[in-house]
């Protein structure tokens, strides 16, 4: 492991341990503090295609966001795990909670049922990606837990369009911290304190 490695994942056992030590209470008040922010955007305003995360080990709970989506009529957009193949996730559009089931990581995401966005007769262009990560630097670029999973999935050309947002925790975000040439950052970075914009 090289030296930059070794750093990320320093990093990351620390700030996933200070994130898991949060109480249930801390992260519904984070989570609520978040979710105004992003609701004040007329980007989520306006977005008819959102690609949103199912919030696992602390952090900030997204599901309130998906469910005005759902509500609302928005196609609402989750990963899943593609099987025998580590670090790529599809894009799946998925209609409320009875389409989604247990998948890789014990993570909810889309069941079989759900359409890949390719397959879907809709174009797969977000207007909104809502991101999770374990850390964000001062650019934009984020820590993840090493798979490359949202990295491949910022890459992808249909993202070009996208406002890309990180949702994280005030302590989540760093000045700098090591990165390599195929890491993806986001435009934006929103914590309970404030939504700060890269682009």
């Amino acid at each position: 492991m090289n030296e930059a490695s070794q750093e990320k994942d320093r990093l990351r056992k620390e700030i996933l341990k200070r994130r898991m030590a949060l109480s249930s209470q801390e992260v519904q008040k984070a989570s609520e503090a978040v979710a105004e922010r992003i609701r004040a955007l007329s980007e989520w305003k306006n977005a008819w295609c959102v690609l949103m995360y199912w919030p696992i080990k602390n952090e900030i709970d997204t599901v309130p966001l998906l469910q005005e989506l759902w509500d609302r009529g928005s196609v609402a957009l989750l990963p899943r795990c593609r099987p025998n193949q580590p670090g790529f996730m599809d894009l799946c559009a998925c209609a409320g909670m009875d389409d989604l089931q247990t998948g890789a990581y014990n993570i909810l995401e889309p069941a079989a049922k759900c359409p890949l966005c390719e397959e879907s007769g809709e174009p797969f262009i977000p207007d909104l990606a809502l991101v999770p990560a374990v850390a964000f630097d001062g650019l934009g670029y984020r820590l993840g837990f090493g798979g490359g999973y949202y990295d491949r999935v910022l890459a992808l050309p249909e993202m070009d369009e996208a406002v890309t947002i990180g949702l994280c925790y005030e302590f989540q975000r760093l000045e700098t911290m090591p990165t390599n040439a195929w890491d993806e950052p986001v435009q934006g970075v929103c914590t309970e304190r404030e939504l700060k914009w890269f682009r």
